[in-house]
């Protein structure tokens, strides 16, 4: 494993795992978009355990007016499922759906909550749809709403957030981690520790996964393909990161797993 390889994949976390702040905090909100609360946040179940300490941290500090969790059962639940059993016995995973889990995973470890649970959805495309649905049968009303998801797929949940909403809804990113990837010894490794972290041949094959579904190409999830998710602009640099990794990883590109598609 080179230098280039851990560059070429950094480039593509980079990319898809979006912060707009550089840290969840109300002055960081106020510096950059004149508030100091949002109207809500959303947890995503797809995310690893990390995601859910942001989530805790952010409804502590009273980051959000609403905060809703949205995760069914779909490809990352039965990881999610032993991984915090595994690390935490007292809670009984078993069964639960990814918003269930990290429920109770709030409650066990700091004793908070959210507002709502949307436990039907299986896919990032009706995460959004399934939770705007919620936001409806609930009468709630944003004009700015927090997104966290797992990084490798935060920028593409942004996306599936703007096919449906009006370009004056403000969209805040705050990826559940930022990865670094380096070489050591001629392996590929992470140059933090990060809770719950996937690893490295996971994170790799979620990245490239997203790269062909970012796409708005007739294979991709964007307008000229299935529609799932609003245009995304690729960089170059992304581009020709994710071909160079091709060339090692192209067999680590997740394929869509029919069980948990959907026609929303």
């Amino acid at each position: 494993m080179t230098a280039d390889t851990a560059y070429s994949i950094n480039v593509l976390g980079d990319f898809c795992g979006i912060r707009d702040v550089e840290a969840l905090t109300a002055d960081s909100l106020q510096s950059k978009y004149g508030i100091r609360q949002a109207d809500v946040m959303v947890l995503f179940g797809g995310s690893i355990l990390n995601g859910g300490d942001i989530f805790a941290h952010a409804i502590k500090n009273k980051i959000a007016k609403k905060y809703i969790i949205s995760g069914g059962v779909g490809h990352t639940t039965d990881a999610l499922r032993k991984k915090v059993h595994k690390e935490y016995p007292s809670i009984i995973t078993d069964g639960l759906t990814e918003a269930e889990i990290f429920s109770r995973y709030l409650s066990s470890l700091y004793g908070v909550k959210a507002d709502y649970l949307e436990t039907k959805s299986t896919n990032c495309g009706n995460n959004i749809t399934f939770l705007l649905d919620l936001f409806k049968e609930k009468g709630t009303a944003f004009r700015n709403i927090i997104l966290c998801q797992d990084a490798a797929m935060q920028r593409r949940m942004e996306a599936g957030l703007r096919k449906y909403v009006s370009d004056d809804i403000l969209i805040i990113n705050y990826a559940a981690y930022k990865a670094n990837v380096i070489t050591d010894k001629n392996r590929l490794i992470y140059s933090s520790e990060i809770h719950g972290m996937w690893d490295i041949e996971k994170y790799i094959s979620l990245l490239m996964g997203e790269i062909p579904r970012l796409s708005d190409n007739t294979e991709g999830y964007g307008p000229a393909g299935k529609n799932f998710i609003a245009h995304v602009d690729i960089p170059k640099e992304v581009e020709k990161a994710f071909e160079r990794l091709k060339a090692t990883y192209g067999d680590y590109i997740r394929k869509a797993d029919p069980l948990y598609s959907s026609s929303r």
